[in-house]
């Protein structure tokens, strides 16, 4: 679905089959697609339906997250600014849309929005200066993290699977390019729970910048059309709170970025939890 302003269009319907209704697939073709979009689709546009929205990227075949991102949230948490990116997944099948219902998996559930970077061109070796031309767009992405998980034992924390269970990483609502938006490097991000606001800060507060990350990391390894990265969290999370505040049944983490928009999740118990 293209989406522009209050209006959306039907991808596979507008282009008389040229292009397909599934995004994952359209990611492989993304340069086609923003010429096909850019050729005039104005009189194409209807109403847009918030429910239809689901996740901007619902099967990337990589998904990676950065920790201690921004300097103030390194700060709240003890920890030394990092020398180089701090590299670890979510895994793909957590993945969830910018409306969906999340199931708790225990008490020390966390919450932590994030600037969320799609691939659109396959990128391996990128330099700095290139890396902003193989980015597809940006979104807002929830880093939804179950302490326990994450940090038991001490000696192996777990940090991915702490971070991957259903739901926990939903991300949404729309996939803005980058030249839509002023400066991509310095977007004010925040969340709320229950409309008490939690976070609140400015991506140019990251340690190394999306063109850094992209760079980074496809000097190990190619990212490829659809990947995405959670690019870190500002300050404010539950678990550096005093006392420390997590999530509950019926709470609601509403998230957002200044010119891309605003996703919500309720949240309930899952299968066996006790507060």
């Amino acid at each position: 679905m293209l989406v522009i302003g209050d209006e959306a269009l039907d991808v596979a319907e507008a282009s008389g089959g040229a292009f397909s209704s599934d995004i994952t697939n359209l990611y492989d073709r993304w340069t086609e697609l923003r010429a096909w979009a850019e050729s005039g689709v104005e009189g194409l546009l209807r109403p847009l339906d918030p429910a239809r929205l689901g996740p901007v990227s619902p099967r990337p075949r990589q998904s990676f997250c950065i920790g201690l991102n921004y300097r103030k949230h390194a700060e709240e948490a003890g920890w030394e600014v990092p020398d180089v990116p701090m590299v670890f997944t979510k895994f793909p099948s957590s993945i969830a849309g910018p409306g969906d219902i999340v199931e708790l998996t225990g008490p020390t559930v966390d919450w932590e929005v994030e600037l969320v970077v799609v691939i659109g061109r396959r990128a391996h070796r990128v330099p700095e200066e290139e890396a902003w031309s193989h980015v597809a767009g940006l979104t807002v992405g929830q880093d939804i993290s179950d302490r326990t998980t994450q940090k038991r034992p001490r000696s192996a924390p777990q940090h991915s699977l702490g971070k991957s269970h259903p739901g926990y990483s939903p991300i949404g609502p729309v996939l803005v390019t980058p030249d839509e938006l002023s400066n991509p490097d310095a977007l004010d991000l925040g969340c709320a729970v229950n409309g008490e606001e939690m976070q609140n800060g400015n991506s140019s507060d990251m340690v190394f910048s999306v063109s850094q990350l992209i760079a980074y990391v496809s000097d190990m390894l190619p990212m490829l059309p659809g990947d995405v990265i959670f690019t870190g969290t500002p300050s404010g999370i539950g678990s550096t709170r005093q006392p420390p505040r997590f999530l509950r049944a019926g709470d609601e983490v509403t998230s957002w970025i200044t010119g891309i928009g605003e996703m919500s999740q309720k949240f309930i118990d899952g299968p066996g939890v006790r507060m």
